[in-house]
């Protein structure tokens, strides 16, 4: 039952990111008529910052509900084979299926909004620019994870700021979307979700840099924990 529940707010949430994210940029080209470089940046920041925090917040309260498959993604391999399974095979296809019910339903309410983020370079340029944004974003939550801040302020503030910068690093480029989810909603509805390009782009890229993500912070964390023994023991012969 608890899993039913689970399922059902990936989907709610991934419904309501997807319409936060095309309403702020909907609100500020379209009814603020900010268009100009970089007053239109720094409010898409700010707006987005603004409902990161809610959506932090909605994790919390939910007990780990999440719109990102690469969020859930992370955490399934350290909660062994059935978890794994859960997560890939239930999970992220409910988030999935949330971002194409909340692009459909964006669109018919708003025909405005328009298609979505799409790719603006050549295939390869695109899957790197989607890795390394990933890449990045997950190190910093994995650091952030790690420090464990008291104040769930400041964790959520570093981490809004962050990923605000990165999506304007890459918006005129792929979208800077670091989502597959939410970029596969836009692509469903566009009808190009099963090219090359979404496919290599949105999907790969970003599941395989999350990944060596992962397996760099663990790397260097390992190497840290193990060389402060050592560091304590010579301290302790030399005394």
């Amino acid at each position: 039952m608890a899993r039913a529940g689970l399922i059902l707010l990936d989907m709610v949430l991934s419904v309501m990111w997807v319409w936060a994210g095309a309403l702020s940029k909907l609100l500020i080209y379209n009814y603020l008529g900010v268009r100009h470089y970089p007053a239109a940046d720094v409010l898409k920041i700010a707006f987005g910052i603004t409902y990161m925090f809610f959506f932090a917040w909605l994790t919390v309260l939910t007990r780990g509900a999440s719109f990102n498959p690469l969020t859930v993604l992370s955490s399934a391999f350290s909660s062994g084979v059935k978890g794994f399974f859960f997560t890939a095979f239930v999970r992220i296809p409910a988030q999935v299926l949330g971002s194409i019910i909340g692009v459909l339903l964006l669109r018919r309410v708003f025909p405005e909004i328009g298609h979505g983020p799409r790719l603006n370079v050549g295939i390869h340029h695109g899957a790197l620019t989607e890795g390394l944004l990933t890449f990045f974003i997950v190190v910093i939550s994995l650091g952030l994870k790690r420090k464990d801040p008291k104040s769930f302020f400041i964790k959520t503030w570093i981490s809004s700021v962050s990923k605000g910068a990165l999506h304007i690093l890459g918006s005129d480029l792929t979208g800077g979307i670091m989502n597959p989810a939410s970029a596969f909603g836009w692509a469903f509805a566009r009808g190009d979700h099963i090219t090359q390009e979404h496919l290599l782009v949105y999907w790969v890229a970003p599941i395989h840099a999350a990944l060596l993500g992962m397996w760099t912070f663990r790397l260097f964390t390992e190497t840290s924990t193990t060389k402060e023994p050592r560091d304590e023991l010579k301290k302790a012969k030399s005394e």
